[in-house]
This record gives C-alpha cells, sequence and structure tokens, in this order.
C-alpha cells in the first residue's frame, strides 16, 4: 500500500499498517451505511455515493450532482452510473493513481468501468461471487461442507402438480426460493394450488430453484472472512424479519441484534463452527474475503441449518465491525482489505476465534431498517435528520445533535438515525426511509418487537411528511424494485 512490503506479525502491526495506509481505497454504493466508520480504521478510504445521507457534513462521503440517468434496477445500475460520472471519475484521479474498490453489489459491467477508472477491485470477480450467490449452488457447497440446508429438493417445476411430485418427502407446507435476488420478494411459501397460482409463473420461469420444508425457526446471521490464514468468523447475531412495522415483504430482512447471549451456547459455538467449515469450502472453490451466511434455527429440535449465502458485505456488516471485539482487534472487513492487499500477513486464526466466541468481547447493540410500509405513493416535503436523536418519557422524539459515530450513542434512550429517503424523494410501498442503530435489544424474548422499538419506529415516521403526487408525476419506482442495503 505504498510502503516497503513485509510480514505483518499480529494485530498491533496489522493496525498500524492500515493506520498509515497511502494507497486510496474507495467504496462505492449507494450509502456508506455497509462500512459505516471503516474510514477511521483505514487511513485513504473514502465513500462515493449516490444518497448523501449527511447534508454534505460528513468528511470522508464524496455525493456528485444529480446527473440524467436511466431509472435504476439495481445496485449495480447505482454504482455503474456513478463510475460513469465526470465529477466522480475526477474524485478518483485527484487522489492518485493505484486506487482500490469495494463494493456492496457488482457486476461485469462495473469490472470494465472500473478498470477503464484505474482501479482494481478487491473482491473476488463478479462471475465467480455470482457462481457461489445462486442459493441453489449454496446448497451443494453446503454439501460438501458438511453444512446442511433445511431439507429440500432442487428442481425445475412447471406446475402444481410437479411441485407436489418432486416434493412429496418435504410435508405439504413449503418454501419456494429462486436462485437469485432478495429473500422478501422472491421467496414463496406454498401450501395449497392458490397460493401456487399466485407465485407459480414466476416460480416457474425462475428455472431450477430450491424447495424446502417449512419448519418453525428463528433467522440470524454470521459474517465472516475468507483468508489465507483461515476463516475468520464473527459473532453470531440474531435477524429482524418480515416485521409489518417495518416492512411490506413476508420474509424481508429488517434489522440485526448482536448480544452476547442470541441463542443457547451449543447452537451459538454450532454456527460458527458449521461458518468456518462453510469458509473453508469457499476457499477450495477459489472464493477468498468477505462473506455472510444466513442460518435457521429450527425450534422444535434446535437444530441448525445453512438458509443462504452472501458473498459480500451486508446490512449486517454495520453490526459486525462496530462491535466491541472489533475495537479490540480489528474491524472484520479490515481482514478483507489485508488478503486483497497482497502483503504477507501471519495470523492465529483459531486463537482469533476464540476470542471473538468470548461473551466479554460482545456489546449488545440493534438496528432496525425502516421502509414504507403502505402501498401509496407521494413525494417527501420533510424527514428526520441524520444524527443522533432522544426518546423522551412520554416516547416523542426528538433531534439532538449531528454525528456519525455509532459510539455518540450513550444510552438507549438515543439512537444513530441514518436518513436514507429525503425531502424531494417519493415515498412508496418498499421504499428505504431510514435506518436506526441503538444500544441494548429492540425484540423480546419471544422475538417481536419491543415497546421502546415501536416508539422509536412511530417517532421517526411522524417525522417524514409528504405531499399528493402531481396528476402527472415523474416516474416512481416499482414497489421492491431492488434492495438498496
Amino acid at each position: 500500500m505504498g510502503r516497503a512490503r513485509k510480514r505483518l506479525d499480529g494485530m498491533s502491526s496489522i493496525r498500524r499498517y492500515f493506520h498509515r495506509n497511502e494507497t486510496p481505497i474507495f467504496f462505492i454504493s449507494a450509502t456508506n451505511f455497509n462500512l459505516l466508520g471503516m474510514d477511521e480504521w483505514c487511513r485513504n478510504f473514502k465513500f462515493i455515493n449516490y444518497i448523501d445521507c449527511y447534508d454534505g457534513r460528513h468528511p470522508n462521503t464524496f455525493v456528485p450532482d444529480e446527473a440524467p440517468h436511466r431509472e435504476f434496477s439495481s445496485i449495480e445500475d447505482i454504482n455503474n452510473y456513478l463510475l460513469q460520472h465526470k465529477e466522480v471519475l475526477d474524485f478518483i484521479g485527484a487522489h492518485g493513481r493505484g486506487g482500490k474498490a469495494v463494493f456492496l453489489m457488482f457486476d461485469e459491467k462495473t469490472e470494465a468501468l472500473c478498470r477503464d477508472a484505474g482501479l482494481q477491485i478487491w473482491f473476488p470477480r463478479a462471475k465467480l461471487r455470482t457462481r457461489v450467490d445462486n442459493k441453489v449452488n449454496t446448497v451443494r457447497i453446503g454439501d460438501k461442507a458438511g453444512v446442511k440446508s433445511v431439507p429440500n429438493v432442487l428442481a425445475r417445476v412447471g406446475s402444481y402438480e410437479e411441485l407436489r411430485r418432486v416434493s412429496r418427502d418435504l410435508g405439504p407446507d413449503l418454501v419456494v426460493q429462486t436462485a437469485f435476488g432478495d429473500s422478501g420478494h422472491t421467496t414463496f411459501f406454498i401450501s395449497t394450488e392458490r397460493d401456487w397460482a399466485a407465485h407459480g409463473d414466476e416460480i416457474a420461469a425462475a428455472g431450477e430453484v430450491k424447495i424446502m420444508k417449512r419448519i418453525r425457526c428463528r433467522g440470524s446471521a454470521i459474517e465472516a472472512c475468507a483468508t489465507r490464514n483461515g476463516t475468520i468468523v464473527g459473532p453470531l447475531m440474531t435477524e429482524l424479519v418480515g416485521f409489518r412495522e417495518l416492512s411490506p415483504y413476508r420474509g424481508g430482512w429488517c434489522g440485526n441484534e448482536i448480544f452476547a447471549t442470541a441463542f443457547t451456547v451449543e447452537i451459538r459455538q454450532k454456527a460458527r463452527e458449521l461458518t468456518f467449515r462453510f469458509g473453508e469450502q469457499l476457499r477450495a472453490e477459489g472464493y477468498r474475503g468477505y462473506f455472510e451466511l444466513d442460518f435457521l434455527v429450527d425450534l422444535d429440535d434446535g437444530e441448525v441449518y445453512l438458509g443462504e449465502l452472501n458473498p459480500r458485505i451486508t446490512g449486517a456488516s454495520s453490526m459486525t465491525n462496530h462491535a466491541a471485539f472489533a475495537h479490540a482487534d480489528a474491524p472484520l472487513f479490515l481482514f478483507h482489505l489485508l488478503e486483497f492487499s497482497g502483503i504477507e500477513f501471519e495470523l492465529d486464526v483459531a486463537e482469533l476465534n476464540q476470542r471473538w466466541a468470548d461473551p466479554e468481547n460482545i456489546d449488545c447493540w440493534s438496528q432496525l431498517v425502516i421502509k414504507h410500509v403502505e402501498a401509496s405513493v407521494d413525494q417527501l416535503t420533510h424527514a428526520p435528520q441524520s444524527g443522533i436523536w432522544h426518546m423522551n418519557d412520554d416516547g416523542s422524539l426528538v433531534y439532538s445533535r449531528f454525528d456519525y459515530h455509532r459510539r455518540a450513542v450513550a444510552s438507549e434512550r438515543e439512537a444513530l438515525f441514518l436518513r436514507i429517503s429525503g425531502p424531494g424523494d417519493y415515498r412508496y410501498e418498499g421504499a428505504d426511509l431510514g435506518i436506526l442503530i441503538t444500544r441494548g435489544r429492540l425484540m423480546t424474548s419471544r422475538f417481536t418487537l419491543n415497546d421502546r422499538a415501536q416508539k422509536w419506529v412511530a417517532g421517526l415516521r411522524a417525522h417524514y411528511v409528504g405531499r399528493p403526487l402531481n396528476a402527472v408525476p415523474a416516474p416512481v419506482p416499482a414497489s421492491g424494485t431492488f434492495k438498496l442495503l
């Protein structure tokens, strides 16, 4: 990274290496949410974003002026737009040659645009990521690693009768997932022919799909990084899924909690072991770097099943990379950057994993992703600012001060709010309004939203104000067009 190469031995030398980094590294995405705070661990780390969540007040975030573009249908479209924007290219060029790029999502067009801009992508190639991201292939990779999925069959089905025939051993209630897509939009619950009628065309058109037995389960998430020294594994987090107060999508992810006693000791340990195994298999498949696994914990027998793989950073990454263990050692994503830097390093992965599993190194935080849940469309005139918000005794919320650090949250009465949709934006079903990050838990022991969470959501929604659209409105994104975060 601009200095003489030598082998790094231990955490202090790794931290010092990034503290002195001279190579420009750009996180290019819709927002900086996924890698919030990484600029404070790695010198010359910059955010290039489409959405300005901070009204120009974040020192390492660059947002270009809006330029004409086609309607976006994916995060890749946003990134490709940014990489063709003159202001962005000038910003990259001003930081010198040899820049590196990291993304939440990218495709082969992104790769070509990065080559044109003189950027090297520090992630596995898009073609490989696509292959392992395929939910059908994920099952097969897990099988090779000894990480089993919920009882399932992988098949193409063109009719309800065919679905029932191939899944006859899985029971009457099924969950069908297509190979790609956000779980909130491409996971279908099929129990009757009427259910098939509502989704059958989409399932039939998807080709080979994953057909699972429906189980009573809790969702969980765990992030890891496959390095040349082995797979580094973070803590098991709970997932908030499908809460109507937050998301209009059944099965749609809408937040996480991280705390030392998430699930039982046995479940936590098993999830970590399975993640390590899966990471080692990913290395055998040629993949390296950051990834996330969703696990499904069966409420009837405690079995831990592989849900899906995200071969990238995710919406849970801000939780993993800000946990107490990350401040004691280094954020998980720093090891991803280290892996792609090309520098030699020595790291006792087993010792690190054991330390990160210690409950003393895991503090308690939660995050909520708040979407517009109504089947309505308007244009926002007012929206809550990003920064620290305070909850009064009566449950009302007041804006306290501007900040972009999670650590600025002093108690469970405060939260860091990251505004996504602001004045002038359209508010439509499924639109991301903002993200709330606070200390403590936001779910009960029965995995329902607790009273404090309900007050935070209602209070922030009350600060959004919209006006009806004109008779001939500008194009508005369709509900569930794509996952922004």
